[in-house]
């Protein structure tokens, strides 16, 4: 490991980065310094922009490696190497806002149904019915569970912070009758070595294995099922506040989003056309109906 490697490695934990941005940072300013060949300390704002226009043009990568890639390159500069650079030299790049494809109440229940593991099938029940992150269920531990309180502990979740979140009657009979099958005694869904929690990547493939044999055409990661839970939960009535406090969104303005993808909510809304006078819709003679 390099000097700089390693300050930045500290810099980093230093500020309690989650381990993936850890790894992806490095990974980005490895790429960097690799297409450069030289050390990121002699390499400068004219590199960073040419790396950009490279990732774009000749990579073809995606908006999201971008947005990656300069987000990294910031941390360098700004943090570890501390050059003085204004924020315009070196700009953010921005992913572009798309909203999540919602799964129906309906779908949710045919593609679980089509999940052949039971362990898999309750650790995605779980995520839906609690609004779980993947990597949140699946290092869920047995003493997580408290059925007095009816509640899931969420130990270290997104930006290290630890939250409780509801537990269903129903989830709770999942949850036991699963136990009993398999016994865990740590890991409540152990991996193929029990001191270790199930990997997030065998749980992708087994939504992708299970949204096949269910014939949803939509896509379906473990995440779009704590999309689903938010949405639905909104569809419901739920506050948007408390929802946030059951995803452990740090602003309102994250759990707002889901106020564009509640069909039911939006449709129940009655449109101001609706109240115009009587006669107002009607088509005119000059503008057939089937011309429009």
């Amino acid at each position: 490991m390099t000097p700089l490697r390693r300050r930045m490695t500290e810099d980093m934990r230093v500020r309690n980065l989650a381990a993936n941005t850890q790894r992806a940072y490095l990974q980005q300013v490895h790429a960097f310094a690799e297409h450069f060949g030289r050390s990121p300390d002699l390499l400068g704002l004219e590199e960073v922009h040419a790396w950009q226009v490279h990732l774009i043009e000749v990579q073809r990568r995606s908006t999201s490696t971008l947005v990656v890639a300069t987000a990294a390159l910031r941390f360098l500069y700004n943090v570890t190497l501390k050059r003085n650079w204004s924020v315009e030299e070196l700009p953010r790049s921005r992913r572009p806002r798309k909203l999540p494809v919602i799964l129906s109440q309906e779908e949710v229940t045919q593609f679980l149904e089509a999940i052949r593991s039971v362990k898999h099938r309750t650790v995605l029940m779980t995520a839906y019915a609690a609004g779980l992150r993947i990597s949140e269920a699946t290092r869920l531990k047995v003493s997580d569970i408290d059925s007095q309180r009816m509640t899931l502990r969420v130990e270290q979740g997104k930006g290290h912070a630890d939250r409780y979140v509801m537990l269903s009657p129903r989830l709770l009979e999942v949850l036991r009758s699963y136990w009993r099958i398999g016994r865990p005694q740590y890991w409540l869904f152990p991996g193929r070595f029990p001191d270790q929690p199930v990997g997030a990547s065998v749980v992708r493939q087994a939504c992708q294995d299970a949204r096949r044999r269910a014939g949803i055409s939509k896509p379906i990661t473990p995440h779009s099922l704590r999309h689903a839970f938010a949405t639905h939960l909104l569809e419901s009535g739920t506050d948007v506040r408390m929802i946030q406090l059951l995803m452990g969104h740090r602003s309102l303005a994250t759990t707002a989003q889901y106020l564009k993808v509640a069909t039911s909510t939006i449709c129940a809304t009655t449109s101001p056309f609706d109240r115009l006078p009587p006669g107002t819709s009607q088509t005119s003679p000059e503008t057939p109906a089937d011309h429009v």
